[in-house]
């Protein structure tokens, strides 16, 4: 009687498993393969505004630089900024916004945008490329959340559970 029970609670355990395992791929396989929610898309371009604004608010430039959602970045980066022939672009990890949106849009895309700055500004060289001083004050003025180092990927997934 009891290795029957023990028999049946095993296989109802397995069952809600593979339900489980199922859900989670297919909501996987659903945000890999759609657009990003009109919401999400609307709080980028808010904080892009608000970024707009305090990029004016303290260098009195106005700049528009393209954000490209994508999905064919690296898991390991969450966002990259690019500067190739004059023209500067930051691009943002699809996958990423699944793990952690706050995290998208309250840190990386100010991070982003400072990389973008520094660009705009030519505050780069070879010796000063990266999270440099320059970088960290101008990612500060953008309210960037954590500009004091480079930002390890262990940081973020202790940073954003709530444990």
């Amino acid at each position: 009687m009891f290795i029957h029970r023990l028999k049946r609670y095993f296989q109802i355990i397995i069952f809600v498993s593979i339900c489980f395992l199922i859900y989670s791929w297919y909501n996987n396989y659903q945000f890999s393969n759609q657009e990003l929610k009109t919401s999400i898309i609307n709080q980028i371009k808010n904080k892009e505004q608000a970024l707009k604004n305090l990029v004016y608010k303290h260098y009195k430039i106005h700049v528009a630089f393209p954000i490209i959602i994508s999905n064919e970045l690296p898991s390991n980066l969450f966002g990259l900024t690019s500067y190739s022939k004059g023209e500067i672009k930051i691009y943002l990890n699809k996958k990423r916004f699944q793990e952690s949106l706050d995290y998208m849009i309250d840190d990386v895309l100010p991070h982003e945008y400072a990389h973008a700055m520094i660009f705009k500004l030519k505050l780069f060289s070879k010796k000063k490329a990266g999270h440099s001083k320059e970088w960290q004050k101008v990612c500060k003025k953008l309210q960037g959340l954590r500009c004091e180092r480079f930002v390890k990927n262990n940081d973020i997934v202790f940073g954003k559970t709530n444990f």
